[in-house]
């Protein structure tokens, strides 16, 4: 097995350092891949002698047989999130309140995967996406100490991060103009979240979620933007902890939880939003601690399906719960404002939402099932174990089957290829194993049984030129 390569670190400003890395080469495979070559890469995680140990594996197929770290794979750092875009493999690491080392990958003719020269410390994310060559990442912070009210509260701002991915570079928003306060945002006082960035054109689709009121925006104007009725919410103490933690003078939470919010942005510097608005649906967001994942796709043709799984419904105080089903809204392709679809998927599934979802090839999208509907007695660590096909065109949901009964979580993202989805289940009675999921019958065939604890990331990349 290879070695772990070795970096030295060297720091870059405050929220990203880069620093250059020297690496042993990974054991090279018989023969040679030509360019126009490809392997499936599986971000894995594999158990020996008590210690667990994060490694990428590279594969010719995965519709059958293993997947072994035997002679095959580089051992790398856990990540929070790997991200294929542009033939390269990022590996990102969220810390709470630290710097996570991030890095990226390539596919070499010999068949392995292969560290770039730079490392990245990537302070916080909260969400992410791609526009042209970057991968973006996005999260709400504090703005700087000179946007300070008479109280010494900060506004919450935007922070983004942008990573290169061809001129291995990155940069940051610059947030001392006050342009990027979120404090506000949608006119009701309230500062927001972004969750997910789709890239249609020139333009930048986010789904928009409301905190609440911080202390800077319940303070404002004599508290004006709190509710009538709502006051018993602004906390007075400081309480919760990591993603959920609260301050003494905050409203956490919405006080809107009945509307759907899409920021388009003209480009991707995040500035100058329109807004598509629709009551229809709640919150654009899929939520796992403090991740907040895409809703929002694009099918074949262009047109912009908006998923909300209701997640507000989780909420402790009955004012802030939402009373709108899982369900899915559209912006037609070119438009900035949603059309009259709309789909209730709650209904379809039974009562239940879902956690994630995937374009799956024409107007299809696979979602990740919760096995129970969604209420005020949910807690962050519920996880998703069940599979669905929507089918936008027809307004059909079908759970897909062939699937195993001992499902523990799911490897992380789903990929397309070749007209199927590929999704990795981490199963109770033995090794992880992926399989096939054809979209236009909702069936899945068994693939290849991975050798590891677990996977968290799956995808394909061709030979780097």
């Amino acid at each position: 097995m290879n070695k772990k390569y070795i970096c030295y670190a060297a720091g870059l400003g405050a929220m990203l350092a880069l620093a250059s890395c020297e690496s042993s080469e990974p054991k090279s495979s018989s023969g040679s891949l030509t360019p126009d070559s490809g392997r499936f890469v599986i971000a894995a995680t594999t158990t020996g002698s008590g210690n667990s140990t994060p490694v990428l594996l590279t594969s010719e197929s995965v519709d059958s047989g293993e997947v072994s770290a035997i002679g095959n794979g580089l051992v790398t750092n856990s990540a929070s999130q790997w991200i294929f875009h542009k033939n390269h493999l990022y590996g990102l690491t969220y810390n709470q309140g630290n710097a996570g080392l991030s890095r990226s990958f390539y596919l070499g003719a010999d068949g392995q995967m292969h560290p770039r020269d730079m490392e990245y410390k990537v302070s916080r994310f909260t969400s992410y996406g791609t526009y042209d060559n970057d991968i973006m990442l996005t999260s709400t912070g504090d703005g700087p100490t000179a946007q300070a009210d008479a109280n010494g509260y900060l506004p919450k701002t935007l922070l983004a991060t942008y990573l290169d991915v061809e001129a291995e570079t990155s940069r940051s928003n610059d947030t001392s103009t006050g342009l990027y306060s979120l404090e506000n945002y949608l006119g009701n006082g309230e500062y927001v979240t972004l969750s997910g960035l789709l890239q249609q054109g020139s333009r930048l689709y986010c789904g928009v979620v409301p905190m609440g009121l911080s202390r800077y925006g319940a303070a404002a104007e004599q508290g004006k933007w709190v509710r009538p009725g709502y006051e018993h919410l602004v906390a007075t103490a400081d309480g919760g902890s990591n993603s959920s933690a609260y301050k003494k003078g905050e409203l956490p939470g919405s006080q809107y939880p009945d509307e759907c919010v899409v920021a388009i942005y003209d480009d991707n510097t995040l500035l100058r939003p329109k807004f598509a608005r629709t009551s229809r649906i709640s919150f654009p967001s899929g939520r796992f601690k403090s991740q907040y994942y895409q809703s929002i796709w694009a099918d074949d043709k262009g047109d912009i399906y908006v998923f909300s799984p209701s997640y507000a419904k989780t909420m402790s105080s009955p004012l802030q719960r939402t009373s709108l089903p899982a369900g899915v809204c559209r912006i037609p392709k070119g438009a900035t404002d949603f059309d009259d679809y709309y789909c209730n998927l709650e209904e379809l599934s039974g009562g239940k939402s879902f956690m994630r979802c995937w374009p799956a090839g024409g107007s299809r999208f696979l979602l990740t099932m919760y096995s129970r509907p969604l209420d005020s007695t949910v807690t962050t660590s519920l996880t998703a174990t069940q599979v669905a096909i929507f089918d936008a065109a027809t307004k059909r949901l079908s759970y897909v089957s062939g699937l195993p009964s001992d499902v523990t979580s799911l490897g992380g993202n789903a990929m397309l290829h070749n007209g199927k989805v590929y999704l990795a289940f981490n199963v109770a009675s033995g090794n992880p194993v992926l399989y096939a999921i054809d979209p236009l019958t909702a069936t899945a065939t068994k693939g290849a049984e991975i050798a590891a604890t677990s996977v968290s990331g799956i995808g394909h990349l061709n030979v780097k030129q």
